[in-house]
Formats: C-alpha cells, sequence, structure tokens
C-alpha cells in the first residue's frame, strides 16, 4: 500500500495519504496562482478518507470558486501559513493535495492518461503546456458534473 508524508515549513502540521492519487491536476486559474504565488498548482487528487493529519491541527479558509461558484476550503497550518490540502464542496468525497508539501513532491508520476491541465485561458503569457494531456480552457466538467471534452495539442502549446 503507498504511504506518504507530508507537511508545513514548520513542522507543526503533518500529513499522510494511504493511496496513489486517483488523477493529478495541473490548474492555472487566478485562485492558485495566489494560493501558490506562482503560475500554476500541482494536485494530485485522493479519495478524501485517504488522507489523514498525523500532527497538528489544519485551519481552513473558504471561498467560493470563481469557475462553479461553489465552495472551496484551504486547509493550512495556523503558524507558518502553508497550505496543505483543498476540499472542495463540489466533490465532498475528493481532496487535492499541493504537490509541494509532499516530503518528496515527484513521487506520483504525471502521465497524460493521469494528469490534466485545466484553467488554461487564465494561464500566464509564456506558459508551456506539454503536448499529449488533456486541457481545458477552464473547467473539466460542467457545473453537473458532465465531462466536457478536452484539447490534446501535438506540439507544445505557448500561451
Amino acid at each position: 500500500m503507498t504511504h506518504r508524508n507530508g507537511g508545513c515549513l514548520c513542522g507543526g502540521l503533518r500529513f499522510s495519504v494511504t493511496s496513489d492519487p486517483l488523477w493529478v491536476t495541473v490548474c492555472y486559474c487566478t485562485f492558485c496562482q495566489r494560493a501558490t504565488g506562482s503560475d500554476h498548482m500541482v494536485e494530485p487528487i485522493f479519495e478524501r478518507d485517504r488522507f489523514r493529519i498525523t500532527r497538528g491541527e489544519a485551519s481552513e479558509f473558504t471561498r467560493p470558486s470563481d469557475g462553479s461558484g461553489q465552495d472551496i476550503h484551504v486547509n493550512f497550518c495556523a503558524t507558518c501559513g502553508t497550505k496543505v490540502a483543498l476540499t472542495f464542496a463540489r466533490w465532498p468525497d475528493r481532496l487535492g493535495v499541493y504537490a509541494g508539501t509532499f516530503d518528496h513532491p515527484d513521487w506520483f508520476e504525471m502521465l497524460p492518461e493521469t494528469t490534466k491541465h485545466i484553467f488554461a485561458s487564465e494561464a500566464v503569457r509564456g506558459t508551456v503546456i506539454p503536448p499529449g494531456f488533456n486541457v481545458f480552457e477552464r473547467h473539466a466538467a460542467d457545473n453537473d458534473g458532465t465531462p466536457l471534452t478536452p484539447a490534446v495539442y501535438s506540439a507544445p502549446r505557448i500561451v
């Protein structure tokens, strides 16, 4: 069984996951840009019951998604401010982990079959989206859960 650990900058908040990700989302939305201080977020998605806080207690910030209008709950360390996970009103049984908070952030694979790039329409100028991956201009599904058709590029797409 997969067992991976991670935590915040100060070490007061630690977590573990006990499965491989269901999929990996690479998100370029402005929410994720602000939340990470970067141009995108890499977010492996897990069944919520596969994630467990093992030290400390996460604080939570809630904000409606600009895309769906449904709440996103950001779980973070109140001492150092590190964001470790997201939960979603839209998908109550799923949880996303900020990939950089894992002790070994490259432990999971990002393959075209298991990774999607979303909110490409909000990517910062100069972003390179790799070929062969499912790419969505915004969300990968309508608000009712209906999957949308992705674009798949045969060459790198430079925004």
